[in-house]
């Protein structure tokens, strides 16, 4: 039996699902889209008994990544993963939106990670997915061997992310849920920035991208 783990918590005013993955034996963490409380999330930690070891974002919208600096504060060793395209919007408070909240948010990733390549941290790999639409720069994490997708705002339960938002283009998510996203295994768990999760053979015999012949 693995000793996979993943557990979800909503943060921030927008409700975004931060997941913290870990192997139990390894007791060493991904946390991904931290996008807020991160006194929150680092309790949560304590409470797995956890290190994080890696930050891995999907996008740079503020919702996804409030809480990367506090966590960094607390664990320096920590290595931010994020798409080689994001890093305008990581940087600028009036694309990744934080203006509009009034907490400028502005950071750059120590990893600029780039479609196909594979990275791995507490123990465990997961082969990066370009999926430009939502954003540029958004990019999935595919943990093969577990059978999961992190898909961030890209695919959700039955609906596909917004693209009226800086950088957003929704020919391109189309294609990048439809060429990037539906080829994975049916029973591929899928994991996104918000909502429930879903499976990849769910969304293609449910999701509006499915039946969009443009």
């Amino acid at each position: 039996m693995s000793d996979f783990r993943i557990r979800t918590y909503h943060v921030g005013q927008i409700g975004t699902n931060c997941y913290i993955i870990f192997r139990e034996q390894l007791k060493k963490a991904i946390i991904v889209d931290p996008g807020d409380e991160g006194a929150y999330i680092l309790e949560q930690c304590r409470k797995l008994s956890v290190t994080p070891e890696a930050i891995f974002l999907t996008h740079g919208h503020f919702d996804h990544i409030m809480a990367v600096e506090e966590i960094k504060q607390a664990f320096p060793e920590v290595i931010v993963y994020a798409g080689e395209e994001e890093k305008m919007l990581l940087a600028d408070p009036s694309v990744n939106l934080s203006d509009n909240i009034g907490r400028l948010c502005s950071l750059a990733a120590d990893r600029y990670v780039a479609d196909g390549e594979t990275v791995e941290a507490a123990g465990i790999k997961a082969d990066v997915i370009a999926t430009p639409g939502h954003t540029q720069g958004c990019v999935c994490y595919y943990i093969k061997e577990e059978d999961v997708l992190i898909s961030g705002d890209t695919l959700f339960l039955e609906s596909l992310g917004r693209t009226d938002l800086p950088t957003g283009d929704q020919s391109a998510i189309i294609r990048s849920i439809k060429e990037k996203l539906f080829p994975l295994p049916g029973d591929t768990m899928v994991y996104p920035g918000h909502g429930d999760v879903t499976t990849i053979g769910h969304e293609k015999s449910y999701n509006p991208v499915a039946l969009y012949r443009g």
